[in-house]
């Protein structure tokens, strides 16, 4: 720790200033860079299992054009769900209206059966839209769960890397877009660090 008068602190924190705003503009570039990725057509006619019966993916747009699903480590045997994921869904519920005010969708998907961790989502006051990948393959072709086999014969990759990095289940954010012929793409995914800007508290 350092101690000085207050024009020393006014000196150091606007070089600190200048150094935040280079971050700034960098972080708006990236973010530039990241709209401006190309698309890839969704093929599959992926099915989830949500507190109503099946419900496809197309649903889980909710007549909006855009979706952003959280990939939350959850397995078929595990009594709760993994405390990392279950820090940034605490913040999932108030962000919900203000996502869908501006055309987005949000929806929780893990691979664990909808069964095993619907006690789990009440105990913890959680409203936004969980639904379970086990009827279909979404969490392996997004690379958030992987088989046994894969992991077995080492063919896993994670963040755009080879390697397995967590485990069989990992966590990440996935977004689609519909487009007005009902056409879904996938436009954009991120994990590891890369998510921790989406953690509010970690920013405070």
């Amino acid at each position: 720790m350092k101690v000085a008068s207050r024009e020393e602190w006014l000196a150091a924190r606007r070089d600190l200033l200048e150094a935040e705003k280079t971050l700034t503009r960098a972080r708006e570039a990236v973010a530039e860079q990241r709209r401006a990725l190309p698309w890839v057509k969704v093929e599959t006619g992926y099915r989830f299992e949500g507190p109503d019966g099946d419900v496809t993916l197309s649903e889980l747009f909710a007549e909006r054009s855009q979706l952003i699903v959280q990939h939350y480590m959850y397995g078929p045997d595990w009594q709760e769900g993994c405390k990392s994921c279950a820090f940034w869904a605490d913040q999932f519920n108030p962000a919900v209206p203000h996502l869908g005010a501006r055309d987005v969708a949000f929806a929780v998907v893990s691979q664990a059966p909808y069964a095993v961790f619907a006690p789990f989502k009440e105990r913890m006051g959680w409203t936004f839209n969980w639904v379970s990948s086990a009827p279909c393959n979404f969490s392996n072709d997004y690379h958030a769960w992987y088989t046994p086999e894969q992991i077995a014969a080492g063919e896993t990759a994670y963040n755009f890397q080879p390697g397995l990095h967590y485990g069989e289940h990992a966590p990440g954010v996935s977004v689609f877009a519909k487009d007005d012929a009902g056409g879904i793409y996938h436009t954009y995914s991120c994990y590891a660090r890369g998510l921790d800007p989406l953690n509010g508290c970690y920013q405070l």
